[in-house]
Order: C-alpha cells, then sequence, then structure tokens
C-alpha cells in the first residue's frame, strides 16, 4: 500500500483508488464519496445501529465456531468506539447513493477493519470475509434500519410523548371547573370546561402512543441472516437464531429474527404501518398546536382565552408583538412528517423481486419523522404547553353572552322556541334570559332553574374527561 503525507492507495476488486492518508475508509467508501454528493449524511442512527449490528455478529460467528476469537474480540472493540462517537467523521457518506445502502454497509465494513489494524499494529481483519462474515448488505441494512427506528421510537419520541402527557393531564386538572363555551365548526356551541378541552389533547397524546407502541412487534423482526437474497447463503447454521439474540443482548431490545427472510429483504410495510403512526401523531400534534394557538389569539381582538408563555418579541416593525411561535413551529413539523409519510409509502412499493432498492431514504426519512417529532413534543411541551394560564373571566365572560346555551332549553319549550329565543337575543344584542321573557316562553325564575353552566358542563364528572 503505497502513502503520501496526503493521500495513500486503496484496493478493491476494481483496482486501486487514492484515499485520504489520515482516514480509515477504504476503496469501495472512496468511490461512493467520490460518485455521490447528493444530499446529506446517511443519519448516525443508522451507522450507531450497524455498529450493534456487526457487534452481534461477530459474536454469533464467534459463537458457531466461524470467526476466531481474536477476530471477533477485536470487531467488538471497535465497534465500541463507533457507539461512542470516536470515529462519527469516518461515515462520510449521503443517503442518495445504491438504494441497497452497500456503499455504507462496505463504509462500516472498512473502517472496522482499519481501526483494528491500527489496534493491533498489523492487518487482521479482512472487511468482506471477517466483518462481513454470514452477512449481506442486503440483509444488514434493513437490520440497521430495524435496530435504529425502535430505538428511536422507545429512546426518544415514546418518552417525549409521555411527558406531553403529564403535563397535559396536570393541565386538564387544574381546570377541571372552569367552565367555558365549547366550539364547533368555529362557532359557538354548549358549554365545557377548560379541563375537558385538555382531556381531548391527553387522549390524543395517549392514543398516538399507543399506535406507536403497536408497531413495535413487526419493527422488532430482523432480516439478517437471510444474506443476498433470503436463503442464508454463506451464512452458518443456526446463524439467523444466534444473531437475532445477541443483538438483543447488546442493544437491550428484544430482536427476533424474521421468519420469511425473502419478506423481510424485499418488503418495508412495517415502516409504513409504523410511520402510518407517526402521521398519526402529526395530526393530532397539529390539532392540539392549532387549538392552542387560537385560544390565545389576541391578546385583546382574537379569543384570548387562554396565555401562553412570551417566549421572544414577534415583530420586527410592531413594538410589543408576541406570537404563538412554538405552536407554528410543531405545525411545520406535522406537515414535514406528513409529506416523509408519502416518501416512505412510495418507498416501500417499490421492492423489485427479492429486494427493495429504496431502503435509505425510507430510513432518512422514517428517522427524521421520529426525530422532529420527539424534539417538537419536547419543545412545545417545556416552552408553550407547560406555561399556559387560562383566562377564567373571559372564559366566564364568553360562556355567559353565548346563545347556544338554548340546547339545554328543548327540553322545556321545545326546539323551535329556543331558536326564537336564540335568533331574538342575537339580533336585539340581549341575553337568552332576557330574549325568552320578552317573548314570554319562561320566567326568569324558570331560566334560573333550568341553566347552569356548570351542570351544563359536566363540570366534575369523571365521565365526560376520560
Amino acid at each position: 500500500m503505497k502513502e503520501t503525507s496526503d493521500y495513500r492507495m486503496e484496493r478493491d476488486t476494481m483496482g486501486e483508488v487514492r484515499v485520504p492518508a489520515d482516514r480509515l475508509w477504504g476503496a469501495q467508501t472512496e468511490r461512493s464519496r467520490c460518485n455521490f454528493r447528493v444530499g446529506r449524511r446517511m443519519p448516525v442512527e443508522i451507522i450507531r445501529a450497524f455498529a450493534y449490528l456487526k457487534q452481534a455478529a461477530a459474536e454469533a460467528n464467534c459463537a458457531l465456531g466461524v470467526l476466531p476469537e481474536d477476530k471477533s474480540a477485536l470487531i467488538v472493540q471497535v465497534c465500541g468506539e463507533i457507539r461512542d462517537g470516536l470515529l462519527d467523521e469516518e461515515f462520510p457518506l449521503v443517503v442518495y447513493q445504491t438504494g441497497s445502502g452497500t456503499q455504507t454497509n462496505m463504509n462500516v465494513n472498512e473502517v472496522i477493519a482499519n481501526r483494528a489494524a491500527a489496534i493491533a499494529g498489523r492487518r487482521v481483519l479482512h472487511p468482506n470475509d471477517d466483518v462481513n462474515k454470514s452477512q449481506s448488505s442486503n440483509d444488514t441494512f434493513p437490520t440497521a434500519m430495524t435496530v435504529a427506528a425502535v430505538t428511536v421510537l422507545e429512546d426518544r419520541l415514546l418518552p417525549a410523548l409521555d411527558a406531553m402527557i403529564g403535563t397535559l393531564r396536570q393541565l386538564e386538572e387544574r381546570y377541571r371547573g372552569t367552565v367555558k363555551t365549547g366550539r364547533t365548526h368555529l362557532m359557538d356551541a354548549v358549554p365545557m370546561t377548560f379541563g375537558q378541552e385538555v382531556s381531548g389533547w391527553r387522549s390524543m397524546m395517549e392514543h398516538s402512543k399507543e399506535y406507536i407502541e403497536g408497531t413495535l412487534p413487526a419493527l422488532r423482526q430482523i432480516a439478517l441472516g437471510g444474506t443476498a437474497v433470503g436463503t442464508g447463503l454463506n451464512a452458518p447454521d443456526g446463524f439467523a437464531a444466534a444473531v437475532a439474540e445477541q443483538l438483543s443482548a447488546v442493544t437491550g431490545k428484544p430482536f427476533v429474527s424474521a421468519d420469511n427472510k425473502f419478506h423481510a429483504l424485499s418488503a418495508k410495510d412495517a415502516f409504513v404501518y409504523a410511520h402510518g403512526a407517526l402521521k398519526a401523531l402529526a395530526a393530532d400534534l397539529m390539532k392540539m398546536a392549532n387549538d392552542i394557538r387560537w385560544l390565545a389569539s389576541g391578546p385583546r381582538c382574537g379569543f384570548g382565552e387562554i396565555e401562553i408563555p412570551a417566549n421572544e418579541p414577534g415583530s420586527s416593525i410592531m413594538p410589543g408583538k408576541v406570537n404563538p411561535t412554538q405552536t407554528e413551529s410543531a405545525c411545520m413539523v406535522a406537515v414535514r412528517v406528513m409529506g416523509n409519510d408519502a416518501a416512505v409509502g412510495i418507498a416501500a412499493s417499490q421492492g423489485n423481486f427479492e429486494l427493495n432498492v429504496y431502503m435509505p431514504v425510507i430510513a432518512d426519512a422514517f428517522l427524521e419523522s421520529a426525530d422532529l417529532l420527539a424534539a417538537s413534543l419536547d419543545s412545545l411541551n417545556r416552552n408553550c404547553v407547560a406555561g399556559i394560564t387560562a383566562r377564567e373571566d373571559r372564559m366566564a365572560d364568553y360562556a355567559e353572552r353565548s346563545l347556544m346555551s338554548a340546547a339545554a332549553l328543548n327540553p322545556y319549550i321545545g326546539y323551535d322556541k329556543a331558536a326564537a329565543c336564540a335568533k331574538r337575543a342575537h339580533a336585539d344584542g340581549t341575553t337568552l334570559r332576557e330574549a325568552g321573557v320578552s317573548l314570554g316562553y319562561f320566567t326568569e325564575e324558570d331560566y334560573d332553574t333550568w341553566i347552569d353552566l356548570r351542570a351544563l358542563a359536566g363540570a366534575g364528572e369523571d365521565d365526560c374527561q376520560r
């Protein structure tokens, strides 16, 4: 291997390649680095996942007697360095490369082999024969996708959801008895409590959590052991089960060997299913964020029923203006996730014969969505929802002036007369009480007996808040 101060010559099956002298990658990585300069780098979560699966494969191969213990130990050591982020700069390849992710698989193989050589003081590992033993890019990349997806959901997104649910539960309890006007079609509706309104947000987040958790069993099925097309060519007997067991041990997460490797290599329906749950969360997040910014609109010429934290100036020209920026950020995240869902679905439909060759873009879109949602939930929670306070005087005033309490008059005077009361009150600018009395439909005493806003809202009734 000839070297200069700036580069060294590496060789692969296609010939010699100049590689920067201070880098650990090899010829195949360098070819990809030069040939593909499209988009951003492969997500670091994929690289970390590769380190887990390469360690698991080495340990399984060693236990099955096809890889010497010293070689396995070196692979395990370098994989630990990769997971610790010590070699991040050695993974320069982009998402938009070969659709199988082969070049990223070889990037990891080459870095492990060259780093092991530096540790041992001599060339010990071959990137294909040792690091990639019993494997193919076709089963390692989908396995890395699986490990990365499960990890980001369990370690980032679900905890962020739990934190948001906890904050909403506190807000719900605090305003359990605060009566306000409900709204349907953006128009006044019957009374409810602010606690009930918040309970709807809380329940959305809880359901989204359940949906996401429900996708995990499908995601936990790994393709490793299928090698090139699903037959397991060049993998020893028992490798698929052994590597799944080892992967579970090193990650601390329960992975299982996919029972049909042909499906595992060629179909990405588990990611479509799981990303559908992320899209559902995005829809719920946008609904809640929009409700918050509508309710906070004003402060004098909007609904103004709640106050949210004033985090930064809102205008470069209007002094004193404060905008609902956290909710705007959350809504943009939701839009991005919905766009990613289309990308995942289309890409997953393109599994031709024994392999899907859109895997990098599926992985990138999925991980971006999960990361964005986790970060957005955390930001919205800390910087907005946790600081929401109800303007109870405004809520009470709107509830008293609303005409839709007329619905509670139906059992006593009938729908038509109740509608006449509402129309008269709106036309005259009076209250329902005044309109009904002037029409001779009831007395003031009747109205006070029939119309109790707290009772109409079911304030304090647990059944309304589940």
